[in-house]
């Protein structure tokens, strides 16, 4: 295999947007992903819809934070669905693999890291294992966006996992889809349907721990999208616990699936059409970067003199023990700002983060783990990237300013 620029680690948003935007920028990149479509949590784990990315400004209009790269894709996707039907997801796998194609990219599917080398502080290769067996691949950066840091940990650097306290993870999430519903009985039927099921809850009928049914519209007549179920007290990162977390989150889907038919007139006849491919967790590994990233931090909307992305979702922390979920809601108007010190491990030279294994504490992690932040994240760190093959190749001595500018030269919002 021929040494890369730079070798991408993780198939999301947020890698794609590394990958595309370090392309656009000269260099040759490799984009490595375990599955066999680009997307990550959209794509992989039927996360859905996108979370909310923008403000109202003084005359009440909508400003978008999550900009660049971000909205291309989107306007890729309403070009190529006529925007006729609204977001839907699986078109997005036509947007990402036109984006990856054009732009020269090369992608490896079906591909897993397993290890790196490494001299002192710069990365090496790659270790990876496909099809052909396992084999290295060389390049002078990388970027890990594979959302649990796995090339963050594999190379050595320090993170956090979980909350600070005890370690534990928001609550892992197997999103599913029934169809055959009449949305609108369904919706006008919710609050009677959310009052049953909180009273077998406490009888113990129904063990799902979370407190209501989080339901959402818009993929298609008569079909609903849950993103209901919640697994605790299970690490991510732990091949035995997600492989438990992931049989009993299908528990619950079909304990879901069949609380709906039983007691609600419009699921009678409710059709189970997907479940994830597979589980959809929250957090994970978080770097412990050159900066770390606070919940004050985004409260008072400090301007990080190297922003490099922008965000105004609420701090949204689902019970890692359990039942309950806290939030901090930001003021319409209001933003925060995402500095590159937090894609930037303390060990390394040539290696950064993006998506949601940033550097950040469990609280502000909570609002900035979004598809449309991570996109935007992705973006900053491959045209970092990008900047720095061209100078000194080195994450740490990179020209901000210049990395800044090509962001806005983009479209991205920083300020």
């Amino acid at each position: 295999m021929k040494k890369y620029d730079l070798i991408v680690i993780g198939g999301g948003l947020s890698g794609v947007a590394a990958a595309v935007c370090a392309s656009r920028q000269g260099a040759s990149v490799l984009l490595v992903e375990r599955n066999g479509s680009l997307g990550g949590a959209m794509s992989n784990c039927s996360v859905y819809p996108f979370m909310w990315y923008s403000v109202k400004t003084e005359s009440g209009e909508n400003r978008e934070l999550s900009d660049g790269i971000f909205k291309e894709m989107c306007n890729r996707h309403k070009a190529l669905t006529d925007g006729t039907n609204g977001y839907q997801p699986e078109f997005f796998k036509f947007v990402l693999d036109d984006m990856v194609c054009e732009s020269g990219v090369d992608v490896l599917f079906h591909t897993q890291l397993i290890d790196v080398m490494k001299d002192k502080r710069t990365l090496k290769s790659v270790r990876l294992a496909g099809k052909e067996g396992v084999y290295d691949a060389e390049a002078d950066f990388f970027i890990d966006a594979t959302g649990d840091g796995d090339l963050l940990f594999y190379s050595g650097c320090e993170f956090q996992l979980g909350r600070e306290k005890d370690y534990l993870c928001q609550p892992m999430t197997t999103c599913f889809r029934l169809c055959n519903i009449d949305t609108k009985a369904f919706e006008d039927d919710k609050k009677r349907l959310e009052a049953l099921y909180s009273e077998k809850r406490a009888s113990g009928e129904i063990k799902n721990p979370r407190e209501n049914i989080l339901t959402f519209l818009g993929i298609g007549d008569g079909i609903v999208h849950f993103n209901t179920t919640r697994i605790i007290k299970r690490d991510p990162t732990s091949s035995i616990d997600i492989s438990r977390a992931e049989i009993e989150a299908r528990r619950q889907v079909l304990e879901m699936y069949k609380f709906l038919r039983e007691n609600s007139e419009s699921c009678k006849n409710a059709t189970l059409i997907s479940i994830a491919p597979e589980i959809g967790v929250r957090e994970s590994r978080k770097l412990k970067g050159v900066y770390i990233l606070t919940a004050d931090d985004l409260k008072n909307c400090v301007d990080f003199e190297d922003s490099i992305a922008l965000g105004n979702y609420h701090i949204d922390i689902h019970n890692p023990e359990g039942t309950g979920t806290y939030i901090h809601w930001f003021a319409p108007h209001e933003y925060y700002r995402i500095p590159y010190r937090s894609l930037l491990p303390k060990e390394t030279d040539n290696l950064l983060v993006a998506g949601r294994c940033l550097s950040a504490t469990h609280e502000a992690h909570s609002a900035v783990r979004i598809m449309p932040i991570c996109a935007c994240l992705g973006e900053a760190a491959g045209v970092a990237a990008a900047v720095s093959l061209k100078t000194t190749k080195n994450a740490h001595t990179v020209n901000i300013a210049k990395v800044q500018d090509i962001i806005i030269k983009n479209g991205g919002q920083i300020h």
